[in-house]
């Protein structure tokens, strides 16, 4: 097996902690532990012996996660070392090569590379900016074939912010019953809605429903590195076996936060804080928008730490976030790396200040690029 490399990841990774400005980041401005813990806690923390723990995920958190899924216990969950393993662990155990994978797109890539890496055949279908980044259900149907295993799809949605509706949801899953596919559901933006109205999972929708999720996004704490599998009870004992080859368990000190971040009162906190983030800054990307038309044009997120907005320059999106990092030492996320030229991906989850000062340098280049006539 050979691997595709993670073009997105590669490029955050040389570059996300060595620029100015770093406004590819796709959740929000993450906690220290003393702004999250009482003086109390902490010092609970620092006797906590530093052993393996329970490698399926402690039962304090994985109680705490199933109070979010109705019809769950702690052996529907199992907790994995991000989101990230619980996307490897889901389409490892699950598909084998020559099945289909019907993924939307634009999405967070690494089921894409993965899967393929696997020889499993990829089939995407599309989230359509003519429907306000709706899904094309009748492309969906259209894909849908006897070696269908399984429906990716990540709601809400990374990079454009986008949520399906209730409707759209209850669709996917009666396609995928008519197929006996998996739904497999990246919901790490549940509870970034901006609105403050929490979009539904798609859990309980259908038998066959696996989903994914973690504090790194909508929880603004990506160093705890907590993410978790939700799905039938069995489906989960198999996947905890895959676990034991991957990570074996995630932190135990990262176990014992996480369950306190849970608490509900506590969750709420973080939450709201997190949402005044992003519309703060929503609020400052749509007004430079507005300023700059007719170069961009933005479909506003409805949840999450993105924003996806498309560009008229004659300029490729690679070519210009090149031009931002090396010359202004401003790191965005270009649409070549969701296959989709002419766009760009930018960060609304950090301190307003540092967001306001990153987009005056992209304003530079912009002047730049229009003095030499290539837009």
């Amino acid at each position: 097996m050979k691997i595709e490399i993670f073009e997105m990841e590669r490029a955050q990774s040389l570059w996300e902690n060595r620029v100015k400005y770093n406004l590819t980041e796709s959740g929000v401005h993450p906690y220290t532990l003393e702004e999250f813990l009482g003086s109390d806690e902490i010092e609970k923390l620092l006797s906590i012996r530093l052993g393996y723990g329970q490698t399926n995920g402690s039962e304090e958190l994985r109680e705490s996660i199933s109070r979010l899924y109705p019809g769950t216990d702690l052996d529907n969950i199992l907790v994995t070392n991000g989101s990230a393993e619980a996307n490897f662990i889901t389409i490892w155990q699950n598909l084998e090569p020559e099945d289909e994978l019907i993924l939307m797109l634009p999405n967070y890539m690494q089921i894409w590379g993965l899967a393929r890496s696997f020889g499993i055949k990829v089939r995407p279908f599309h989230l359509k900016e003519e429907l306000k980044w709706g899904p094309d259900l009748d492309e969906l149907q259209g894909l849908i074939s006897p070696r269908t295993k399984m429906i990716a799809v990540c709601n809400p949605n990374n990079p454009t912010g986008a949520v399906l509706s209730d409707s759209e949801m209850k669709e996917i899953a009666r396609l995928a019953e008519e197929a006996d596919a998996w739904i497999y559901s990246d919901e790490v933006y549940k509870g970034a809605e901006l609105d403050g109205e929490e979009t539904p999972t798609f859990w309980g929708l259908y038998d066959k429903v696996l989903v994914s999720c973690g504090l790194s996004k909508a929880y603004a704490l990506p160093g705890l590195r907590i993410g978790w599998l939700v799905g039938p009870k069995k489906k989960i004992e198999e996947a905890w076996a895959y676990h034991d080859y991957t990570s074996i368990s995630s932190g135990i000190l990262s176990n014992w936060i996480a369950s306190l971040v849970l608490e509900p009162e506590r969750r709420k906190k973080a939450l709201d804080r997190n949402r005044k983030i992003l519309n703060e800054n929503l609020a400052v990307l749509e007004e430079w928008v507005q300023k700059h038309k007719p170069l961009f044009e933005l479909i506003p997120p409805r949840a999450g730490g993105v924003a996806f907005l498309r560009y008229n320059m004659k300029i490729k999106s690679t070519e210009l976030a090149d031009k931002l990092l090396k010359e202004k030492s401003v790191f965005i996320v270009a649409g070549d790396f969701f296959g989709m030229d002419h766009y760009i991906r930018i960060g609304i989850g950090t301190e307003k200040d540092y967001f306001k000062a990153g987009l005056s340098l992209i304003d530079e280049t912009l002047e730049e690029i229009s003095g030499k006539s290539s837009i």
